[in-house]
C-alpha cells in the first residue's frame, strides 16, 4: 500500500521544496536581486532597531516577493515546457506573473519608505 500522507512523504517535500529554492537562488537573477534587498532591509532593521510591527511589515514584504518570484519562475518553466514556441497566450501568461511580481515590489518600497524613511530622515 502506497501511503502518500506518511512522515516520509511529509519529509520528502521538504527536500523538494529545498531543491526549488536552491534552484530558484542559484540560477534567478532577479532572486539573486531580491535576496540582496532583503538582506539590506534586514540590516536596516537591525541598525535602525525597528519595533515588532515594523518587522512585521518588512518580513511580509520580503516572503511576498520572494513567494510572487518564485510562482513567476515556476509559470515561466511551465509555459516555456508546454508552449516551447512563441505564443501570445504563452507571453500574456509570463508577463502576467512578472507582472504581480512588480505590483509586490512596489508596493514593498513603498512600505520601506513608510518604515525606514522616518529612521533615514534623521
Amino acid at each position: 500500500m502506497n501511503n502518500n500522507f506518511g512522515i516520509r512523504a511529509f519529509f520528502k517535500s521538504f527536500k523538494y521544496a529545498f531543491a526549488g529554492i536552491f534552484d530558484f537562488f542559484s540560477h534567478h537573477r532577479n532572486a539573486q536581486v531580491e535576496l540582496f534587498a532583503a538582506i539590506m532591509a534586514i540590516g536596516l532593521g537591525v541598525y535602525f532597531q525597528i519595533n515588532k510591527i515594523e518587522w512585521i511589515a518588512v518580513v511580509c514584504c520580503i516572503a511576498l516577493v520572494m513567494a510572487l518570484e518564485a510562482m513567476n519562475s515556476a509559470v515561466e518553466y511551465l509555459t516555456d515546457l508546454v508552449s516551447p514556441n512563441i505564443h501570445p497566450l504563452a507571453g500574456k501568461a509570463k508577463d502576467m506573473a512578472a507582472g504581480a511580481v512588480l505590483l509586490a515590489a512596489i508596493g514593498a518600497f513603498i512600505v520601506g519608505l513608510i518604515v525606514f524613511g522616518p529612521y533615514l530622515a534623521k
